[in-house]
């Protein structure tokens, strides 16, 4: 079982085998995380390691493995990533063409808001890499939007204990609000876009009505 896994890893390990389990979730999607990251706070509150060092080690795990597929997406392509996709157990090539999608449409912001979101979460770090996001804002990102979605749910593992798999099912409501987060970040983004448009055409025409 995967959670009996993860959590004897993490005592062999400490914090490494929090990171270890945690950066999976990146390089094989039908891991979890909201399975493992409140595994994490469970261990944390039996006294394996720290809170902080949870969540250290956890948001260290998924940048790390962020960074790799990072590279991978820009070492293949996007033809070659495509093919590689298609050989991953239980995940299907729309599952990346959707993520690049939203990779298109929203750029920078879909790197930090996916690092919260499922499926986006796994994926997003492919286009990014296909398409040579600079690599210095890439990590600031993926490390915050790591360490938001971490916290949340490492510390909700940590203050559940023994009933730390009750977080999953809060993982739901979690997501849509990112989500929705998004969607109003883009509707003022387009709102104030076409002010500032309309504030430049009204400018434009002011000297030819003087005239």
């Amino acid at each position: 079982m995967l959670a009996e896994w993860a959590v004897e890893l993490m005592e062999s390990l400490g914090g490494v085998g929090a990171a270890v389990v945690v950066g999976l979730d990146n390089l094989f999607p039908p891991i979890p995380s909201e399975l493992v990251l409140p595994l994490a706070g469970f261990s944390a509150s039996k006294g394996v390691f720290s809170l902080p060092a949870a969540l250290f080690w956890t948001t260290l795990g998924s940048v790390a493995g962020a960074v790799i597929v990072y590279l991978a997406g820009m070492m293949l392509g996007r033809e070659r990533t495509r093919r590689l996709v298609a050989r991953i157990p239980l995940v299907s090539v729309t599952d990346f063409d959707k993520t690049e999608a939203w990779f298109t449409r929203h750029g920078t912001k879909a790197v930090f808001f996916g690092r919260m979101v499922p499926l986006f979460r796994s994926f997003i770090s492919l286009p990014a890499g296909v398409e040579r996001m600079n690599f210095p804002k890439f990590l600031v990102l993926t490390t915050l939007g790591s360490l938001i979605w971490n916290t949340v749910f490492v510390g909700a593992g940590f203050l559940l204990g023994e009933n730390w798999h009750r977080v999953e099912g809060y993982a739901g409501i979690f997501q849509k609000l990112v989500l929705a987060a998004l969607a109003v970040g883009v509707i003022l983004f387009v709102v104030r876009r076409l002010r500032s448009k309309g504030d430049l055409e009204a400018t434009e025409v002011m000297p030819r009505v003087r005239r």
